[in-house]
């Protein structure tokens, strides 16, 4: 059990230099709960939120959706990152943004707009 949500907590979204920034947005909790119950395997997020500095440290978008709390970069143990990327994007429809990359999927929920992208 998470404190953010059913399967979600802070500390998994948590900037990884330590800053405290640890609160995504609600509506990629929605999303990413319900892809964890449409999959029915855990999800591990390998980046959530960001602080623009980290951001900058990791080479991340100028106006990453990481920093927004917006978005994260996910893996499922036994699909690959294709595989997962299909399954948010019916999730999402014409909404947020897919990255595929060669280890991870970013996810995010970002205002006005849809984008699709390969790392």
């Amino acid at each position: 059990m998470g404190d953010l949500s059913t399967h979600f907590s802070k500390s998994e979204f948590a900037c990884h230099c330590g800053c405290g920034f640890n609160t995504p947005n609600k509506a990629l909790l929605d999303v990413l709960e319900q892809l964890r119950e449409k999959i029915g395997k855990p999800i591990q997020i390998m980046s959530g939120c960001r602080c623009r500095q980290h951001n900058r440290n990791v080479g991340g978008a100028l106006q990453s959706q990481h920093t927004l709390g917006n978005a994260a970069d996910i893996k499922i143990e036994g699909m690959k990152p294709i595989e997962v990327a299909e399954e948010a994007s019916e999730l999402l429809r014409s909404k947020g943004g897919i990255g595929l990359y060669k280890t991870f999927t970013h996810v995010d929920v970002r205002p006005g707009g849809m984008a699709r992208w390969r790392g």
